[in-house]
């Protein structure tokens, strides 16, 4: 059994280890607090903005369903993928970084392409190269605040450029939705080529703007009313053409996607680091009140032992 002396400095030890927790606790609730507001702020417009662009694109596709725009064909198969992994640049968050981690590499494996790579948002992302071995194609800083869209430009226009090149047949983002404090769910969606008919359309799964299911509904049950004959008596007109319309807007589209993502990756990250700092906080307590226990059993342990030890020496002088 330790001594008392070691408990001691154990329990001293741990005590200070829990106030650097509590302290870290807090400063993760407060970015947490500044993350959660962006991300909401922000959610409505995203996913409003990427059914515009659905229904844009829907509208202008050609005869025969033929796409007018580069960014709208999809290619089969897809032999090269690209996956935009966004982790956090420090530990200390829990499963945060291995469980988006995780879903990127078991959503790589179930494409079967011939060639993947991986461009990463996040130091921590750089354990997919180092325990899967992925390749990576780039490795793009990410900062504790994001402010603007254009922070995520250069990675837009990364995947953007190659996937018109045909360098990639398929661009996706892997990226941690916030659900709230105590959940976050790792999710990959797709960015490239635009599918209309996806179904998980929508980034942020608590605060979705209610008028997108609204209006979905209202445009089905237009659609049925206005059906000539199995066909639209309607049409969009484009100006100066759809091509062109399509051609500013798409880019603009997947800016705000990666923006959001990255918003709703930061938010979560807070989320599970003020989580994992709380637990750590409670178990830190709870080692204490074991040692202590411990502690006060070995005091009195070596009370009772001085007091046999009196007590032997007493009875040998009386003898």
């Amino acid at each position: 059994m330790a001594s008392s002396r070691d408990i001691k400095n154990r329990i001293k030890s741990i005590g200070n280890t829990k106030k650097i927790t509590r302290a870290m606790e807090m400063v993760s609730a407060a970015k947490m607090r500044k993350a959660i507001e962006a991300v909401l702020k922000t959610r409505s417009y995203a996913n409003l903005s990427w059914s515009t662009v659905l229904n844009l694109a829907k509208a202008g596709n050609g005869q025969n369903g033929q796409a007018l725009h580069p960014l709208l064909i999809k290619r089969k198969p897809a032999e090269k993928v690209a996956l935009i992994l966004i982790t956090s640049n420090r530990g200390l968050c829990g499963g945060f970084n291995s469980a988006i981690v995780k879903k990127a590499v078991e959503s790589i494996k179930r494409h079967q392409a011939s060639s993947h790579e991986f461009i990463l948002i996040g130091k921590k992302g750089a354990a997919a190269h180092k325990n899967f071995g992925f390749e990576v194609a780039a490795d793009f800083p990410k900062l504790d605040y994001i402010n603007e869209v254009k922070e995520v430009v250069p990675a837009a226009r990364l995947v953007i450029n190659d996937y018109l090149a045909g360098r990639y047949d398929k661009v996706m983002v892997a990226y941690t939705d916030y659900v709230n404090a105590a959940k976050q769910i790792p999710r990959v969606k797709q960015l490239l080529p635009i599918e209309i008919d996806e179904t998980e359309k929508y980034l942020g799964i608590v605060g979705q703007d209610t008028r997108l299911g609204a209006g979905q509904e209202f445009v089905a049950e237009k659609e049925k009313q206005h059906l000539t004959h199995g066909e639209f008596i309607y049409e969009y007109t484009f100006e100066p053409s759809p091509a062109e319309v399509l051609d500013e807007m798409l880019p603009r589209l997947i800016e705000i996607q990666l923006y959001q993502a990255l918003l709703e990756s930061n938010a979560s990250e807070h989320s599970a680091r003020m989580t994992a700092m709380h637990q750590a906080t409670e178990a830190a307590g709870d080692m204490v009140g074991e040692l202590t226990l411990s502690f006060n059993k070995a005091r009195q342990a070596s009370i009772t032992l001085e007091i046999a030890e009196i007590s032997a020496g007493a009875n040998a002088l009386a003898e």
